[in-house]
């Protein structure tokens, strides 16, 4: 009624505007015109930037432009090609609405204006007119919430007007036409933004790791790493950080990490969103929350990114945990604050500015590293040599009875205590937590992986052990993945309080995609590198330690030609890709492994799988995203956006 009573306005608004509201050219998408009655005009309106994570509208338009293919695997790959395989979120590290540690700002500055981000008071809108008025026609537009002077412009018409609207209070918008009879056309339309606040919650596959938002920039010659052994035979080249101005040779320094990671080493680092929790852009959750805002042109997305990587339901949602790396510059923390308690004081602080604010949905994955996951990769990969017994003495090595123990007697009171601190802090409805499960990793045309040393050989001790490799993979299909649906949706004998409430969404549509693409999967779209430099028999590095030290590959290509972010049929990182894209000295490490400098046998060998072995790539990343967008839309009643035909996609990068 409203919108009704107002209608007369239209004309009134013909009236020259005294304060004027900024005018420019605007492109719509997918925007959805509201009902008019006899007139052939309609005011269309969205939100602009409204990816609340990132402070320039540029970037949001840009990842706008990559959704015409399609869904979010199409635009990472048309992204792709776009960047030659280096990476979009280069361009945007820079330019997000967090600190150098990765937390978000209380106040950001987007787009020229000063935003909370977790309670805004308005939102940048664009609005136009719909339908076909004259070239030459002139719109005269009146905006009012029913506070203060009404908002006033007057512009051609085939141009937008933007403002800003105050949230949560209806803005009524008026259009007057002039037509070449001297009639007028009026339109009316309430405008009032959808805020969604999104949570991510959860491990290394949550947070994105093994897709740094900046690769490192890999240098054409060797680096030395020392074996755990004591001959001159025991040293092995790999490629170096670009840029780094230290010893590449491994020499007598007997000084600890501490004097040898100098500032000068980690600033030619790789770039993360966090680099404690090797949290990423790429990764599926934000990936998820940023295609919601791109579908949704009259709803803001404020994402508030927590996982981590590392992460167990208690050390790391529940209480602090170890942090992972340190960033490029600036401060070192020691630790991680717990998830869970992150998120309660966001809310909190939230809620002091706007009562009505809730979270509307979590986004988890977490239960990996609950049963030990990754030291059953080790026990795969590292299969023998002082490198194993090392490993297994720093705890970094699980067997798969290990991991059976915690997933039926440890993982179900964890998932339990996770389940009553959820609940509350989403309206007493676990179906707004979308969980989001593993794909199995070492899969090719629904057949487990054949061992080897294809995809591992960055460091001479790896060889993936064939029996034990397609016993995992068995683990993870028949008891891993199919315990976790049950724990998630209360079923096959999980006791749920309130089952009805109780149960989360599952969304696993990608998983049955990921059987065929797991880490040894080869073909020949992949990159033009890739296929050369990459040994199917293991034999990628230059065993030489002579030559080695200028020219560490096998093949006569450059190490500074690999493209991390390149189509490939495989969208699980393998050892090789994990230190070409993220060489990642790790931070926290049990005693017995401690470095004593920079070239210890210890980093060499953690270097090589720290930055992301055996987790999804951006493609992998983005069709988790793509299962997890059909839950979100149903959570929160939202609609697919029209089917979009697009053209096939060029074939990948070389």
């Amino acid at each position: 009624m409203r919108v009704i009573a107002f209608a007369a306005l239209a004309v009134a608004a013909l009236a020259a505007p005294q304060a004027p509201a900024s005018a420019q050219p605007f492109t719509p998408e997918h925007l959805v015109p509201e009902p008019a009655a006899a007139t052939p005009f309609q005011i269309v309106w969205e939100v602009r930037n409204r990816f609340r994570l990132f402070r320039n509208e540029a970037d949001f338009r840009r990842h706008v432009e990559a959704h015409r293919a399609g869904g979010v695997l199409d635009a990472e790959r048309k992204l792709a090609l776009e960047t030659g395989g280096r990476g979009w979120a280069r361009d945007m590290i820079g330019n997000l609405c967090v600190d150098i540690a990765g937390a978000w700002l209380d106040t950001c500055p987007r787009d020229g204006a000063r935003e909370n981000y977790l309670a805004p008071a308005d939102h940048a809108i664009a609005v136009r007119l719909g339908g076909e008025p004259p070239a030459d026609a002139v719109c005269n537009w009146r905006f009012e919430d029913g506070d203060g002077e009404p908002q006033q412009a007057s512009t051609p018409c085939r141009e937008d007007v933007r403002l800003r609207v105050r949230h949560g209070k209806p803005t009524v918008a008026a259009v007057g036409v002039v037509r070449p009879d001297g009639g007028i056309d009026s339109a009316t339309a309430e405008i009032k933004v959808r805020d969604v606040l999104i949570a991510g919650l959860g491990d290394s596959v949550a947070a994105g790791e093994g897709n740094p938002d900046v690769p490192v920039a890999l240098a054409d010659d060797g680096f030395c790493f020392r074996r755990f052994l004591g001959t001159v035979a025991s040293e092995y080249f790999r490629p170096s950080r670009a840029g780094f101005a230290g010893d590449r040779a491994c020499g007598d320094d007997a000084a600890g990490p501490g004097a040898a990671v100098t500032a000068e080493w980690a600033r030619h680092g790789a770039r993360w969103l966090s680099a404690a929790c090797h949290r990423s852009l790429y990764g599926y959750q934000m990936r998820t929350a940023l295609a919601l805002a791109v579908e949704n042109p009259q709803i803001a997305v404020t994402f508030l990114p927590l996982a981590c990587t590392g992460a167990e339901i208690e050390a790391g949602l529940f209480a602090s945990q170890g942090a992972s790396e340190c960033p490029p510059r600036g401060a070192c923390a020691g630790s991680v604050p717990a998830q869970l308690t992150v998120l309660r004081n966001a809310l909190a602080a939230a809620r002091k500015l706007r009562p009505d604010r809730a979270l509307d949905l979590v986004l988890l994955t977490v239960g990996a590293n609950d049963i030990k996951f990754s030291g059953l990769v080790a026990d795969v990969i590292i299969t023998s040599g002082v490198e194993r017994l090392l490993f297994n003495q720093g705890g970094l090595i699980a067997s798969l009875p290990q991991a059976q123990r915690l997933l039926d007697r440890d993982l179900p009171s964890s998932f339990a205590k996770l389940r009553t601190a959820l609940k509350p802090m989403v309206g007493g409805n676990l179906a707004r937590v979308v969980y989001v499960p593993y794909g199995n990793p070492a899969m090719q045309d629904g057949t487990p992986c054949p061992g080897g040393r294809s995809g591992l050989d960055v460091h001479p001790a790896f060889s993936a052990d064939g029996a034990k490799l397609r016993q995992v993979g068995a683990f993870v299909s028949s008891q891993f993945l199919p315990r976790l649906r049950a724990l998630a949706r209360c079923e096959a004998g999980v006791n749920c309080r309130t089952p009805d409430t109780d149960r989360m969404t599952f969304a696993d549509l990608h998983q049955d995609a990921f059987t065929r693409h797991g880490f040894c999967v080869r073909a020949d779209t992949d990159p033009e590198f890739d296929r050369a430099c990459f040994s199917e028999k293991g034999e990628s590095f230059d065993a030489d330690p002579v030559s080695a030290a200028n020219s560490p590959l096998a093949c006569p290509r450059r190490p500074s030609e690999f493209r991390p972010y390149a189509s490939r049929a495989r969208w699980i990182r393998t050892a090789n890709d994990s230190y070409f894209a993220a060489m990642t000295f790790p931070r926290a490490l049990p005693v017995t492994m401690q470095p004593s400098n920079i070239h210890d046998a210890s980093w060499g060998a953690l270097s090589a799988v720290y930055g992301g072995a055996i987790h999804p790539t951006a493609e992998g990343h983005a069709v988790m995203a793509d299962a997890a967008l059909t839950a979100v839309r149903e959570v929160l009643g939202l609609k697919a956006p029209p089917e979009i035909v697009s053209k096939p996609l060029p074939p990948p990068v070389q």
